[in-house]
């Protein structure tokens, strides 16, 4: 009798053998000799501090696209079999929290890296200047991130324009001079993510074209910029310019004021605290469907706070805070639907809405800071206050309700008894 023939072993799909041979392929490739030399110039320019082994794997003795960080391609503009790779990410550092990072200086060479799209520099102690070409030899990017480091020098302006750029950060450096107004104008069109935070130097002012930007994701917090705040883009939904020195009204900014721009609909943190910013705070602020956290404390509002009664806000604000301003008039009941609410160091008068208080002590309103203005009343309902609430109304025209309406102020917030007389005489404008 014949013996059964043995099966032939399929053979696996050809797009499925390209995926298992790549590997070899790319490592048995070569390098293109630009790039190759640009890891070495990186090499010598950067090295490890004590305790990070970044560099660890970086030796003549393998191929550059086996470095820790390298990641290789072929090249897009060279098709051409046995053509080199190119350098496609690069990754400095190791990012986990042990690693203090690198140190050292970038060099210029990093601009002829052409083919690279994501470039991470994790945080460390690396100085010097970014290459300044480095827009104009990367025109590939998508991911720059040099943040958290000692970085000088300005912002390039060749970063400016770069048509796949999606994510900017050089936040947390020591950058100093104008930002290239291109970052926040339409010429930047793939552009999503912008931070400059934390440089303490970065000057200029936000373009009036701003608006027509299509940034979601915007931090120059604490900072130099200056000028007027103009209308924002309706696609943002992080805005912060805290700690700088900027001025004005807020007119038309939100999509009020007949300006013709749109509200930014999907804006859920906004942070325009630390400036010199005047005049009312604009009711659209509060209308905002998806605002979630308005921080516009230590600027110079004036006058009452207009909250739209009308407003119901899909989820409570997670925290309200108008402190340290000029404000006058009552405080809004409307504001019951923020979880924390900051209306200390103003001119507020009346007394504290009923539903303002029936929040804090039923647990809903988890800090109410009202101390430092000129309220005159605070119902309190016959309820003990939650343990986790903050509740402080020092330094007011009232009698404090209860002991417990002094335990959550802060330390160090001025004087803990009620305001003078003489002073509660005069109205809150006056004060």
């Amino acid at each position: 009798m014949a013996l059964p023939r043995p099966r032939p072993r399929p053979r696996p799909p050809p797009l499925l053998l390209l995926l298992l041979l790549l590997p070899v392929l790319l490592h048995a490739a070569t390098l293109h000799e630009r790039d190759a030399a640009a890891l070495r110039d990186i090499r010598a320019g950067l090295r490890d501090l004590p305790g990070s082994r970044f560099f660890d794997s970086w030796d003549d003795a393998r191929s550059p696209c086996a470095y820790a960080g390298v990641v290789c391609a072929p090249d897009a503009d060279d098709p051409a079999p046995g053509a080199p790779l190119r350098v496609a990410v690069l990754t400095l550092g190791t990012g986990l929290a042990d690693s203090p990072g690198l140190a050292g200086t970038l060099p210029a060479s990093l601009a002829t890296l052409a083919a690279l799209t994501d470039l991470v520099l994790y945080p460390g102690r690396v100085s010097g200047a970014i290459p300044h070409d480095i827009g104009a030899g990367l025109r590939r990017l998508r991911l720059l991130s040099l943040s958290s480091n000692l970085l000088t020098g300005p912002v390039p302006d060749s970063l400016a324009g770069l048509p796949d750029l999606h994510t900017l950060d050089l936040g947390n450096n020591r950058l100093d001079g104008a930002i290239p107004a291109g970052l926040l104008l339409p010429s930047s069109p793939s552009l999503k993510v912008l931070i400059l935070a934390n440089n303490g130097g970065l000057s200029g002012e936000i373009p009036a074209q701003f608006s027509a930007s299509q940034l979601f994701h915007v931090d120059l917090s604490r900072n130099a910029v200056a000028g007027a705040l103009p209308p924002l883009p309706p696609t943002l939904r992080y805005f912060s310019v805290a700690g700088n020195a900027m001025r004005g009204t807020l007119d038309g900014v939100f999509g009020g004021g007949g300006g013709g721009s749109a509200a930014p609909a999907d804006l859920a943190f906004l942070d325009l605290s630390m400036n010199a910013f005047s005049g009312p705070v604009p009711p659209e602020l509060f209308a905002l469907p998806s605002v979630s956290s308005l921080l516009l404390s230590r600027n110079n509002f004036t006058g009452p706070l207009a909250v739209p009664p009308a407003v119901q806000p899909p989820a409570p604000w997670a925290v309200v805070d108008v402190s340290h301003n000029a404000i006058s008039g009552e405080i809004p009941e409307a504001l019951a639907a923020a979880a924390s609410l900051y209306v200390n160091n103003n001119r507020l008068s009346g007394d504290v809405p009923a539903v303002v208080a029936r929040s804090v002590f039923a647990g809903r309103m988890t800090t109410f800071y009202a101390q430092h203005n000129f309220l005159t009343g605070f119902p309190a309902p016959p309820l003990p206050l939650p343990g986790s609430a903050a509740l402080c109304l020092s330094y007011n025209c009232m009698d404090l309700p209860s002991p417990s309406a002094a335990d959550g102020c802060p330390t160090i917030g001025g004087p803990l008894e009620a305001r003078p007389a003489d002073q509660c005489r005069s109205s809150g404008d006056d004060g």
